[in-house]
């Protein structure tokens, strides 16, 4: 009995050898057919990114501090009307790596703004000019009031907005400019709602928001459409990722470590080996 339960196992083991390596190449080519089929289908749908040439792309890769200038101020004057930042402080625009505003520029640029505060001691809440310490201000003060103020739809909060989206930098500048005044027949647009041919689904329900000339940049650089959604790209990546130019500097000091450990491993493991005699 033993003796039959054994032959059968084998003959079982002896069919699944055979058969595996049939079923490994039959799961790749369905696995290979569905990539393919749903690459297709979003090549179908939607539009290849705009790629960019950032300055902060690349191993050494660095935020361009007067770009970061230019990109906070067309938040401050186009986006902040209806977008906010909430997990940004206005002395993170002082901080290394970032916008290098100065303390008192951050001073006077947190002061136009007014802050509710409270309570004090007659157990009252009060309003406050804004100190650098305090988050962004946001343009609503609730999720209600935003759908309300934006035809149902809810401006999303731009603090990680470049890391939240496949793409990141050029998916966002993508969007920017991506609006058509004459979209295709094939697409029918409800009131409210423009066409996009990079968002998904080729309908947004915010209008354009940058045109040439929308911002009077105060350093005098020429205010075009590409370098306003440029700028404000840049700022908004160094808002989701402010310490990425501390992080690559660690980055490839450690990477210099390990490689000069490597070198200094290797002799010392030739070293200890040339005493050994081998046997004959």
């Amino acid at each position: 009995m033993r003796i039959g339960k054994n032959k059968e196992k084998l003959k079982h083991l002896k069919f699944f050898r055979q058969n595996m390596s049939s079923l490994l190449k039959f799961s790749l080519f369905f696995l290979f057919l569905i990539f393919n089929i749903s690459n297709s289908f979003s090549a179908e749908k939607q539009e290849k990114l705009l790629k960019q040439s950032w300055s902060f792309d690349g191993f050494f890769g660095k935020f361009d501090r007067a770009s970061l200038q230019r990109g906070y101020q067309v938040y401050t004057e186009v986006c902040a009307s209806c977008h906010s930042m909430k997990l940004l402080s206005y002395r993170n625009l002082s901080e290394v790596g970032g916008p290098s505003f100065s303390e008192e520029e951050v001073k006077a640029i947190a002061s136009k703004i007014e802050v509710s505060d409270g309570p004090n001691d007659s157990g009252e809440m009060f309003k406050r000019a804004g100190k650098p310490s305090d988050k962004f201000a946001s343009p609503f003060p609730n999720e209600k009031a935003a759908r309300a103020a934006n035809g149902g739809a809810y401006p999303p909060d731009m603090s990680v907005l470049v890391k939240a989206r496949a793409g990141g930098p050029d998916y966002i500048y993508s969007i920017l400019m991506g609006y058509d005044d004459k979209p295709p027949k094939s697409v029918k647009l409800e009131d409210g709602v423009y066409y996009n041919k990079y968002m998904a689904g080729n309908k947004i329900k915010m209008a354009q928001p940058l045109n040439k000339d929308s911002v009077n940049y105060s350093d005098g650089t020429v205010a075009t459409q590409e370098q306003l959604a440029k700028d404000v790209v840049t700022f908004l990546t160094w808002a989701s990722e402010p310490h990425l130019e501390a992080r690559k500097r660690i980055g490839f000091k450690t990477v210099v470590y390990l490689l000069i450990l490597t070198v200094l491993v290797y002799l010392v493991k030739k070293k200890i080996w040339l005493r050994v005699e081998p046997k004959v």
